[in-house]
């Protein structure tokens, strides 16, 4: 496994959405993302997002790790 990056959520929006995942909606500080049946919830702040917050998200994805690096 690839050792994880510290990226900011505005990355991972982006890598998400060039892997097809839509915004949908806002709920306080938190973005949800959907592709197919896939829904992701993703903490919108101005930090960055812990290592395993990240790793987690990349699972909810069904990406591998090496392939959601090659969207950022």
């Amino acid at each position: 496994m690839s050792k994880l990056p510290a990226l900011k959520p505005k990355q991972v929006i982006r890598a998400l959405e060039k892997a097809g995942f839509c915004f949908i909606r806002q709920k306080g500080s938190h973005r949800i993302y959907i592709k197919d049946d896939v829904g992701i919830t993703i903490p919108f702040h101005n930090k960055d997002l812990k290592k395993g917050t990240l790793f987690h998200i990349i699972k909810q994805s069904g990406l591998t790790v090496e392939k959601f690096l090659d969207f950022i």
